[in-house]
C-alpha cells in the first residue's frame, strides 16, 4: 500500500459547503414507482427515464443526451466519470496524472482502478460521510448534477415527475444525518403552479432551498409576471432562491427552437468561430456570465423590492466579479434613477444584494479574502465535490491563511454566512484536524510520476 501524505492543519470552527453535489443515480427512476401516480409515471417515462437494458439515459424521447448520459455507477475502464471523481486527496495533480495515463492503452484505467475514483459519496450518504470527515465539510447543501437537463423537459406533468422524484430520493439520501447533509430542491418551472406546489411540498420536509436556473432552456426570465406564485411560495415558507448556472449545450433543444437568449449561449458561439481550445470560456466564464446577468437583472428589475422577503444564493460563479457589478450597479443607479420606465427602485442595488443574497465562492480563490470588509456578511464557501474541479476545506484554508484573513472572516466564510441564510443551526461537534495520511493502492501515482504529468508535453498523444 502506498500512502498519500497532507501537511497538518487545524480548523477552530464547523465549516458548511454550500454547494455540492449528488450523481442522480439509475435507481433514483426505479423507486419512483412508488412515489408517483400513474398519471406522473407515465409522464416520467415518456419525459426522461432510464433504461436498465440499454443503461442510457432517453430525455424527451432521445437517448444519449444530458450530464448523466452514462449512469455507469461503479466505473468504466479507461473512463473517467468527470462528476464523482473529487473524492479526498484526488487533487487537480493527481487528476491530471491519470488522465495521462489514460492517454495509453497500456497504462488505461482498469476497471478496479475506475471504481476506486468513483467516489460512492456521490450517490449513497454513509461514503460521503466518511469522505467529508477527511475533506473538513461539517455540514453541506448538495445540489443535483444535470441541472442542464430539467430544464428542457418539454412535458410540464413529466418535469412535475422528476422533480419530486429527485426530491424524495435527495431527502432519503440527507435523512443518514440531518443535521449534517441538506438538499435542494428542483422545481418544475414549466409550470409555474407546480413549481410553488413542491416549494410548499419539500419545505414541509424541512428543505432550505430550491433551484432556479438563471434564465430557463426556453428564453424566460424571473422576472415574468407568470413565475410570480413561486416566489409568494418562496416568501411564505422561507425556502431559499437557489440561483444555479449551468449554460445549456442545446444538445436536446426541441425542433425548431434555435435560441436561448442567454449570454453563455453567444459564449459558446464565439468559442467554435474563435476556435480557442481552452476550457475557460466554457467552464467559467459562461457560469459568471449567466449569473452576473441574473444579478443585474434581479437588482435593477426591483425584483426584491416587490418579493421582499426573499433570501437568495448565487451558487457556482466564484465571487470575484460581483465586487465590480455591483459598484457599476450602483453607478447606473444614480445616473439614470430619474429616467426610469419602471417604478423607481427604492435603494441602492448593492444594499439590496448585501440584505437578501449570498454568494457562493471556491476554495482556491483568493480575492474575496483581500477585501473582507466587502465580502464579509455575503460570502459562502462552496467546495463543487465530486466533480472533477472541486476542493476540501482544508484548501479553502490553507488560501485564506496566505492572504492573512482573520480567523474571524474565515469561519464567517466558510460556514457561519451560509448557515444564517439558510438558517441551519451549527453541529454541536465539528471536524477540528486534518486527516495527514491516506492508504492508497499499490497502482496510485508517486509523487515522480505526478511531477512528469504535470509537463506540457505530457498530454500529448504518441
Amino acid at each position: 500500500m502506498r500512502v498519500q501524505k497532507f501537511a497538518p492543519m487545524t480548523k477552530n470552527f464547523a465549516t458548511f459547503d454550500c454547494d455540492a453535489h449528488v450523481s442522480e443515480p439509475p435507481w433514483l427512476w426505479e423507486r419512483a414507482r412508488d412515489l408517483l401516480s400513474q398519471r406522473e409515471l407515465r409522464a416520467l417515462e415518456d419525459t426522461m427515464w432510464y433504461d436498465s437494458e440499454t443503461r442510457q439515459l432517453i430525455v424527451n424521447g432521445k437517448a444519449g443526451v444530458g450530464a448523466l448520459t452514462g449512469q455507469r455507477i461503479g466505473g468504466t475502464p479507461g473512463k473517467v466519470n468527470l462528476l464523482s471523481l473529487s473524492g479526498p486527496g484526488l487533487k487537480h495533480d493527481i487528476q491530471r496524472t491519470i488522465n495521462v495515463r489514460n492517454l495509453d492503452r497500456k497504462t488505461a484505467l482498469t476497471r478496479e482502478q475506475a471504481a476506486y475514483i468513483d467516489h460512492r459519496g456521490a450517490y449513497e450518504p454513509k461514503p460521503r460521510l466518511r469522505d467529508m470527515d477527511i475533506q473538513g465539510i461539517d455540514q453541506v447543501m448538495i445540489i443535483p448534477s444535470d441541472i442542464d437537463t430539467y430544464p428542457w423537459l418539454q412535458n410540464d406533468i413529466g418535469a412535475k415527475a422528476m422533480c419530486k422524484a429527485y426530491n424524495e430520493w435527495a431527502y432519503d439520501y440527507c435523512q443518514e444525518n440531518p443535521r449534517r447533509l441538506y438538499f435542494a430542491a428542483l422545481l418544475p418551472l414549466q409550470n409555474p403552479k407546480f413549481a410553488a406546489q413542491e416549494v410548499y411540498r419539500v419545505a414541509d420536509k424541512g428543505c432550505r432551498v430550491g433551484l432556479i436556473r438563471p434564465v430557463d432552456a426556453m428564453g424566460n426570465y424571473p422576472i415574468q409576471p407568470k413565475y410570480d406564485p413561486v416566489w409568494r411560495a418562496m416568501e411564505e415558507t422561507g425556502v431559499v432562491y437557489g440561483m444555479h448556472p449551468f449554460p445549456a449545450t442545446g444538445s436536446i433543444k426541441p425542433p425548431a427552437y434555435t435560441e436561448q437568449y442567454s449570454g453563455a449561449e453567444f459564449i459558446e458561439w464565439s468559442i467554435v468561430s474563435s476556435t480557442v481550445p481552452q476550457l475557460f470560456l466554457t467552464n467559467v466564464q459562461n457560469f459568471q456570465a449567466e449569473a452576473a446577468l441574473w444579478v443585474t437583472m434581479a437588482l435593477m428589475s426591483g425584483f426584491f423590492e416587490r418579493f421582499p422577503k426573499i433570501r437568495a444564493a448565487v451558487f457556482e460563479a466564484s465571487s470575484t466579479w460581483l465586487s465590480f457589478l455591483l459598484d457599476e450597479c450602483d453607478k447606473t443607479y444614480r445616473l439614470y434613477r430619474n429616467d426610469r420606465k419602471r417604478f423607481a427602485l427604492k435603494r441602492m442595488p448593492s444594499e439590496t444584494f448585501f440584505e437578501h443574497c449570498v454568494t457562493g465562492f471556491e476554495g482556491d480563490e483568493a480575492p474575496p479574502s483581500r477585501l473582507p470588509d466587502f465580502y464579509g456578511d455575503i460570502l459562502a464557501w462552496s467546495s463543487d465535490v465530486y466533480h472533477h474541479d472541486g476542493d476540501d476545506a482544508w484548501r479553502a484554508i490553507e488560501t485564506m491563511r496566505k492572504c492573512e484573513l482573520p480567523e474571524s472572516y474565515q469561519a464567517k466564510f466558510l460556514g457561519d454566512n451560509a448557515r444564517r441564510l439558510y438558517r441551519i443551526e451549527p453541529p454541536a461537534e465539528f471536524i477540528r484536524d486534518r486527516v495527514t495520511e491516506i492508504e492508497r493502492p499499490d497502482w496510485w501515482p508517486t509523487d515522480e510520476e505526478v511531477e512528469r504529468a504535470m509537463r506540457p508535453e505530457a498530454a500529448l498523444r504518441r
